[in-house]
């Protein structure tokens, strides 16, 4: 399951970001940098998944663990 996810967050499926999130991560992958930040409610539990601004990784976290 956090495979899917994670191909979700690749192929640009944002989740349930809001609309400033989304123009973020459309702004981040064009020609500003940052962080691309996805969010998933699987069965009722909630999933961030995020890349960091140089792209050196991903993680998965839920919003507790922030």
């Amino acid at each position: 399951m956090l495979a899917s996810l994670v191909h979700r967050h690749q192929l640009g499926d944002w989740g349930e970001t809001g609309k400033e999130d989304r123009e973020r991560n459309e702004s981040a992958i064009s020609a500003s940098g940052g962080n691309i930040h996805s969010v998933y409610d699987i069965e009722g539990t909630t999933f961030w998944v995020i890349t960091e601004a140089d792209r050196s990784y991903t993680t998965i976290m839920l919003p507790d663990d922030y």
